[in-house]
């Protein structure tokens, strides 16, 4: 719409002798603006007042502008130019470069209330992300759950903050993101227990209803006794365990690798079988808890780990495959959140990404082709492998394969992807 028109705007209001008006009819219109255009409001009443528009016509000229259509467009032009020349008497020149400014309305022009309404939200919510960053940025990551990719930019973003985002945490984390303050020590952001993959709200609500009831959980054995709730199940244990909610408790690899025991201690305790007579009754040591002694096991890989937080928080949390080729993934400057900003038709670009997931399809011609998504530290991006390039790379265009990429930008539908080329690995 009118930003083409604000370093206009902005010299003008620190120096009102640059002030001007293309007639002195637009004077009252446009003199809180300076002389620029930038309100639908104002635009409207330049087409009644000098333009000669009855109010009906009015209506019916913002709906054109409004709706972008270009024939509905077209007829308003030659009829406002029209109107220019018979109700004001101004020259035709003069009302075509009037019309100039109109334009780029179609692209994207609001009203003053909406102006304001917007000014006044993005002063408080920058006033908020300066002073109060760490309960900000929660804040926009709970609004965002649901959205991976959006919460993926808001994580890149805390990192760019320096507030660490941390996974769930039984001991820590509430429904939402939320903020974790300790003394002497930087706030830190939590991620929900509604946020994991196959957890219920109800057992997540169970958790911290217990918490703030009796206080955090002293151990393993002390949250399976106390969490008396039928939907920590075999799933949901699973879960927690492998985002990295137990992580305080033991390692995710030994721990999964007892989840039967887990389950059958839980159960015990689910049916107030905590006695003498019970299996883990006679394995107490002490007269509150029942020991729980875990069978030695493997601990959980680094990849196995991002693996799993990938899959059950839709994200890498304790850190990202192509962390070992961070340095010269940097140096390139090519991210794919800046080819997203502003996508070149055509252009080709190089850059690293992980493999994330792969969709082959067949093509009428019965040849193999793929559409693929690729990841970086700034987002993600559909990828396209017509058939040659996908019959020549397939053995190395696997998931979870860390490459470097050269394609074109494609861009359809507002969507930006990748037209893949050549690829080779990290």
């Amino acid at each position: 719409g009118p930003i083409q028109f604000i370093p206009d705007y902005i010299k003008r209001k620190h120096n009102p002798s640059l002030i001007s008006y293309l007639d002195p009819a637009l004077e009252p219109i446009l003199s809180r603006t300076y002389g620029i255009l930038v309100y639908q409001d104002d635009l409207l009443i330049i087409a009644k007042d000098i333009a000669g528009y009855s109010w009906g016509e009015v209506d019916k000229f913002r709906k054109a502008v409004g709706k972008k259509i270009p024939k509905e467009m077209q007829a308003q032009k030659e009829k406002f130019i029209k109107g220019c020349v018979e109700h004001s008497k101004w020259p035709e020149k003069k009302a075509k470069e009037l019309w100039t400014w109109i334009e780029p309305f179609a692209a994207y022009g609001f009203n003053k209330a909406h102006s304001a309404s917007y000014g006044r939200v993005a002063y408080q919510t920058a006033y908020l992300k300066a002073n109060y960053p760490a309960i900000y940025m929660s804040a926009v990551l709970t609004a965002d759950s649901g959205n991976i990719e959006k919460i993926g930019e808001m994580i890149t973003e805390c990192k760019r903050l320096d507030i660490p985002v941390l996974p769930p945490s039984v001991n820590e984390s509430f429904q939402g993101f939320s903020v974790v303050r300790k003394e002497s020590e930087p706030d830190r952001i939590r991620f929900g227990l509604t946020t994991i993959k196959n957890f219920g709200e109800g057992i997540a609500n169970t958790i911290v209803k217990e918490r703030k009831k009796d206080g955090r959980f002293s151990s393993l054995a002390d949250f399976l006794h106390r969490i008396k709730d039928k939907n920590l199940n075999k799933k949901s244990l699973e879960s927690l365990i492998m985002c990295g909610a137990l992580d305080e408790f033991e390692d995710r690899g030994i721990l999964l690798a007892n989840l039967e025991l887990l389950l059958g201690y839980h159960k015990e305790h689910m049916s107030g079988h905590d006695s003498q007579d019970s299996l883990f009754g006679l394995m107490s040591d002490q007269d509150s808890v029942p020991t729980l002694k875990l069978a030695p096991a493997d601990k959980a890989t680094a990849e196995m780990k991002l693996n799993w937080e990938k899959e059950l928080l839709g994200l890498y949390i304790s850190g990202h495959p192509l962390d070992k080729h961070r340095e010269k993934l940097e140096k390139t400057g090519v991210t794919i959140a800046r080819i997203k900003e502003a996508p070149r038709e055509g252009a080709s670009v190089a850059l690293g990404g992980i493999v994330e997931e792969i969709r082959e399809i067949t093509t009428k011609g019965n040849d193999r082709m793929a559409f693929a998504r690729i990841a970086d530290f700034t987002g993600s991006i559909e990828v396209v492998l017509f058939p040659r390039t996908f019959t020549e790379i397939k053995d190395v265009f696997v998931p979870d394969a860390c490459l470097g990429i050269f394609g074109k930008i494609s861009k359809r539908n507002d969507e930006t992807s990748l037209i893949i080329e050549k690829v080779k690995r990290l």
